[in-house]
């Protein structure tokens, strides 16, 4: 197994969150070499500041967690995050407009996303599998592939349901080694994080990072 700590991306996406929480997840993903934390855009700046001189990146969300919003606001939201220094940038894709069909609105969506990253950072797609079925799932990773986006992501972990082993799968196997494939919502065993990885996971989303970390320690 790879080195699972720098897969990880530590997160904490409560409404409730406060500053020093935010501080608390930092230093706890310099103490265990997490690949990221991943915070509401409010925090990014804060994010940043703490994480100064270690290799931990900072994720936002955008579009969180309903993905509704429209394209120029979530272009908007972009721009902002990476003035605050943002690194990567986990969006939440037009789920109504994928179902309704309307494949050129779902495009359109994330490549305003795409563009406003201009290369500048790392753009996720979360296409909140537990919505979907697997035929707008491949959908969904299409699309993303289309628009330019770097990774797939399974969920935003606000839904009816989290990361499965079968959509990771069904995911890797649409993006091909192309894309990242991110599996994240209800992961809090190193058990399930492996068997995520084994069906082609290439991130890990969790806030039971330390725990989990911890178990492999042990």
């Amino acid at each position: 197994m790879k080195n699972i700590a720098n897969m990880i991306d530590h997160t904490l996406l409560k409404p409730d969150a406060t500053a020093e929480m935010i501080v608390d997840l930092c230093n706890e993903a310099k103490e265990y070499k997490f690949f990221s934390v991943c915070v509401n855009p409010y925090y990014v700046k804060l994010a940043k500041d703490e994480l100064k001189g270690s290799s931990v990146k900072v994720a936002t969300v955008i579009g969180f967690p309903l993905g509704s919003t429209p394209k120029e606001v979530k272009a908007f939201e972009a721009v902002e995050a990476m003035e605050n220094g943002a690194d990567e940038l986990d969006m939440v894709i037009n789920i109504g407009a994928l179902k309704s069909k309307d494949y050129d609105t779902v495009k359109e969506d994330i490549k305003a996303v795409v563009d406003a990253a201009k290369g500048k950072a790392l753009v996720k797609v979360i296409i909140e599998t537990c919505l979907l079925n697997d035929e707008e799932k491949v959908k969904a990773c299409e699309i993303s592939e289309e628009a330019g986006a770097d990774f797939v992501k399974t969920s935003t972990g606000f839904s009816t349901g989290g990361a499965t082993v079968e959509d990771v799968k069904l995911m890797r196997k649409t993006v091909g080694d192309r894309l990242g494939v991110k599996a994240s919502g209800g992961i809090r065993d190193y058990d399930t994080v492996k068997k995520m990885i084994e069906a082609g996971a290439s991130r890990i989303g969790a806030s039971a990072s330390v725990k989990i970390v911890q178990s492999i320690e042990e």
